[in-house]
């Protein structure tokens, strides 16, 4: 008579049937770390954009690149590796000047080249203190046929206001007129291409996060 229970056919079946389960178990496991490092990729540190800095995407070019410049020196190389970033591009590539956008920081102590010559034979002489203390005044922006010369090809200058408004006090200063009024008549005489920003180093900062190359021209 046979006793109640399973049968050993049925019970090599179940464990035959457990084994499997236990296999694809330990197949499926792996699953939960992929999904947390899919939630990681989309936790992934991403740029704050603003307003302010929408500019920088406004320039034409499949190409960016931004040179920082602080001094008279290094506007000087700054110019001259522009011209060959522009120049080898064309030859070598066959792309033309709007295939590549262009930006070059004034601040510091190069930011008055990045105004007009109206500002300069008026206010030129205050700038040679704060440009270059062993130099003789100045009324003509020496990099200013230089800088028209990269302008003409697409180059955007970009002017710190941090360093005008000290350079429109030291001005308002000594002719006894208003800060604010200097700074504005600065503002409105930049080179041609040229804009005020916040400041050069942010602007350095956000052309970085924009996909600008940077270049420390010394």
């Amino acid at each position: 008579m046979r006793e109640n229970g399973s049968s050993p056919m049925q019970r090599r079946s179940f464990l035959s049937a457990a084994g499997a389960g236990l296999t694809i178990g330990a197949i499926a496991a792996p699953a939960e770390p992929a999904a947390l490092s899919q939630s990681a990729d989309n936790t992934r540190w991403q740029p704050a954009r603003h307003t302010q800095d929408d500019w920088l995407e406004k320039i034409p070019g499949q190409h960016r690149l931004v040179f920082d410049t602080t001094e008279p020196n290094g506007l000087s190389s700054a110019l001259l590796y522009a011209s060959n970033f522009y120049q080898a591009n064309q030859a070598d590539y066959g792309l033309q000047n709007n295939d590549l956008a262009v930006v070059i920081v004034t601040r510091h102590l190069s930011t008055p080249f990045g105004y007009n010559e109206t500002i300069w034979a008026k206010y030129g002489e205050q700038f040679s203190n704060f440009v270059d203390r062993n130099k003789e005044p100045s009324k003509t922006n020496t990099y200013a046929r230089q800088l028209n010369g990269v302008i003409n090809r697409g180059t955007r200058v970009a002017v710190c206001r941090m360093a005008s408004t000290a350079i429109a006090g030291s001005i308002a200063r000594a002719g006894g007129t208003s800060q604010d009024e200097i700074l504005k008549e600065i503002a409105d005489n930049l080179l041609p291409n040229a804009q005020l920003v916040p400041a050069g180093i942010v602007a350095i900062n956000r052309a970085q996060e924009r996909g600008y190359t940077l270049v420390h021209a010394v």
